[in-house]
């Protein structure tokens, strides 16, 4: 008997090789059809939120399309932070769920459409008749608009027999968006303003990795003489880092946003600009010419003066085919941009006695760098304020090495579910969790995913200040009381160690060394290594400084 379940996973395994998430009585037959009738690997997390977060780092770190499953109810409704981040993050991803019968909700059912609906995902309801054919427009739908989708199978049909498992045709999937004539006639008016321009600058973002434009925007670069930056998730994107400022925004170093709010034209290809990269609208100087180049049907900030539609790739290739015999302005070549880098090395101790996360990050970003293990790696980032010291003092060799699963959405402990779905998208590397307190005990569920799946290939790096360093650097600085702030200080290293991890709480710079130690031994031969690291609240990161200006009151 080949059951709507089996149709649901045997179409589904022409598109996907593996699924995350949580068996329950929504799912249960589904998982089984998956186990018993195809190749797909699963693997199981501990809370259905991981589930999605798992599925998202999968994609982000490997590229293909993302599978996770939960059940009903309790279980579908775990996912919808997670499931709000993938889509705010446009991760093509199908989750797989339970849901009620046919014949009507339950007590226990909620309406799962609709919630479905209020954080953008759209969901396809299979059928006895049709589940194959639902399946396909559901993994067509994730492809072609870059979105999560849920496919539901209602808990009445999921094991009613449904026949032989019809062939379902291909997904039909959008091509790149060429230019229209208008954008052609603009491309030739920017590619003018390119070649006549003093201060040129690039600024790509993670549209620019996946439309694949690295190769062209080099040789655009190379044709005007242009500085190039990039978003905090398109790192990496230029292939020539020499020439690079680095991360736009608060991530950056204050000598790098000096140059870049000295350009005189700016050309910006699949970054959306969103208020982080823009410093707040300090980013660009007024007097900047400031031309987006991106596949949205309009300008993503209103600092943007022209814009033009089209694929990053194609468009940069326009661009350096028309500038090709054009004189490089050799801005480039005439600023110092090892000072304007340049970034404060931080102090081994702040004035409250912890450890500066600065030298911190240093230390740790040295370590990463020189062993071979760590040198192949992907980092994955939860929110919070910690992130900008990964961000600014750790390198990153693309944007598919550097992800950052819940800052789209403004979420902190979707940490450690990250790691199971990188170390399988990327096998060959270390995986590298950056983490919070906060945002690690509200993911604590996943810890035990993330040392049974990345094993000796994972290292978590906890920046344990006892607070939620983000609200005390804002609110608590605004004089609101700090109390809702503090976490008592939890030894995430114990915690690690009860779970079969390698834990070890840093208190001294010296103490890092048990990193080298654990680098220099082979992935089979060592554990998960968990860094607890004992930082002070104190030291407040450039971009949290930002926030706190635009934040703060005006007396």
């Amino acid at each position: 008997m080949s059951t709507v379940s089996a149709h649901v996973a045997q179409t589904l395994a022409r598109h996907i090789d593996h699924v995350f998430g949580v068996m329950g009585n929504g799912n249960a037959h589904f998982l089984d059809a998956l186990e018993r009738s195809t190749d797909v690997a699963f693997t199981a997390v501990r809370h259905e939120a991981g589930g999605v977060v798992a599925a998202d780092a999968y994609h982000r770190a490997g590229g293909s399309l993302a599978a996770a499953t939960a059940t009903y109810g309790a279980g579908f409704t775990n996912t919808l932070t997670a499931l709000a981040e993938a889509v705010q993050a446009h991760v093509p991803l199908l989750l797989v769920v339970g849901d009620e019968p046919t014949s009507g909700p339950r007590p226990w059912d909620v309406d799962q459409i609709a919630l479905a609906s209020a954080v953008g995902a759209r969901t396809y309801t299979v059928g006895r008749a049709d589940a194959a054919a639902t399946t396909a427009i559901a993994v067509e739908h994730a492809l072609s608009y870059r979105v999560p989708t849920v496919l539901a199978i209602p808990y009445d049909v999921a094991r009613l027999d449904a026949g032989s498992v019809p062939d379902a045709p291909a997904p039909i999937l959008p091509g790149p968006v060429e230019p229209s004539p208008f954008a052609r006639a603009a491309i030739v008016d920017l590619a003018d303003a390119l070649a006549h321009a003093r201060r040129p600058l690039l600024l790509a973002g993670r549209g620019a990795w996946v439309s694949g434009a690295g190769a062209a925007l080099e040789r655009l670069a190379d044709a005007t003489g242009a500085l190039t930056a990039t978003t905090a998730l398109g790192r990496g994107v230029f292939p020539r880092a020499e020439f690079d400022l680095g991360v736009a925004g608060g991530f950056g170093a204050e000598g790098a946003m000096e140059l870049i709010r000295a350009a005189d034209v700016a050309v910006v290809f699949g970054a959306g600009l969103n208020p982080f990269t823009m410093r707040f609208g300090d980013l660009f100087a007024p007097g900047t010419r400031v031309v987006q180049v991106d596949v949205s049907p309009a300008a993503t900030h209103p600092h943007v003066g022209g814009f033009i539609r089209g694929d990053a790739a194609i468009v940069a290739s326009a661009l350096a085919d028309a500038l090709e015999r054009s004189q490089p302005s050799g801005w480039r070549e005439s600023v110092d941009l090892p000072a304007a880098r340049a970034r404060h090395q931080g102090e081994t101790v702040a004035p409250d006695g912890r450890l500066d996360p600065r030298a911190v990050a240093v230390r740790i970003g040295e370590a990463l760098e020189r062993h071979p293990s760590t040198r192949d790696r992907v980092v994955v980032s939860d929110g919070g304020h910690f992130i900008g010291w990964a961000n600014m003092y750790w390198p990153v060799a693309a944007p598919d090495r550097m992800m950052m699963v819940g800052t789209a959405y403004q979420s902190i402990g979707l940490g450690f579910p990250s790691v199971p779905g990188a170390a399988l998208a990327r096998p060959e590397s270390t995986v590298v969790l950056t983490t919070g307190d906060g945002g690690g005990l509200m993911a604590l569920a996943d810890l035990e995913s993330a040392v049974r799946v990345a094993a000796g290939r994972g290292l978590a790096v906890v920046w344990n200040d006892a607070a939620y360093g983000a609200e005390v650097n804002l609110y608590g600085l605004q004089g609101l009381a700090r109390e809702p702030m503090l976490i008592p200080e939890v030894d995430f290293a114990g915690l690690a160690r009860s779970v079969g991890a390698e834990g070890v709480v840093v208190r001294t710079l010296d103490d890092l060394r048990a990193l080298d130690e654990w680098a220099a031994r082979a992935a089979s031969d060592r554990a998960f290594l968990l860094l607890d690291c004992r930082i002070s609240g104190e030291v407040i990161a450039p971009y949290q400084q930002e926030i706190i200006r635009v934040n703060t009151p005006a007396r």
